[in-house]
């Protein structure tokens, strides 16, 4: 616990350096100065992060292998602009990044029109208001009274 108090006081910190060594660490942790017209609160929350990145560990390697794809397809799209090949063409394929669906006993929250909706992820299908549904969209319907993509209005 000592610890934890110890980086909060750090990042806290952070909003007290000035812009020049805000600056210098995004130098540091990019290899590069910061974009012009970057908000000091963009460079506040990168240092912050890179802070608590060394302490507690960076990105996941799921994160990581999903910006990597991400990066190759932006990079594929752009070769193929360049090149003058349209969006359809194979080069710009990449592995799609669904997402897994949401574990067993995971239980997703969301307010909506004043009032907070709360949902159970279980073996049998997704629990809400005492009913189980197939799927978080049906749930989602059934909160808005319109067809709205469950994932997306659950924050998924």
């Amino acid at each position: 616990m000592q610890t934890d108090a110890k980086l909060e006081r750090q990042v806290a910190a952070v909003g007290d350096l000035p812009r020049e060594k805000l600056a210098a660490l995004w130098l540091k942790a990019y290899g590069c100065p910061p974009p012009k017209g970057i908000t000091r609160a963009s460079l506040e929350r990168s240092a912050a992060w890179h802070l608590q990145a060394k302490r507690l560990g960076g990105l996941s390697a799921h994160a990581r292998r999903i910006i990597r794809q991400h990066v190759k397809q932006k990079e594929a799209k752009r070769d193929d602009a360049a090149v003058g090949l349209g969006p359809g063409h194979a080069a710009t394929a990449v592995a799609s990044t669904i997402k897994p669906p949401p574990l067993p006993g995971t239980r997703l929250m969301r307010e909506w029109n004043g009032r907070m909706h709360i949902v159970d992820i279980t073996e049998d299908g997704i629990l809400f208001d005492g009913k189980l549904y197939r799927s978080l969209t049906a749930v989602t319907k059934r909160i808005t009274g319109a067809h709205w993509s469950g994932p997306r209005f659950f924050g998924l």
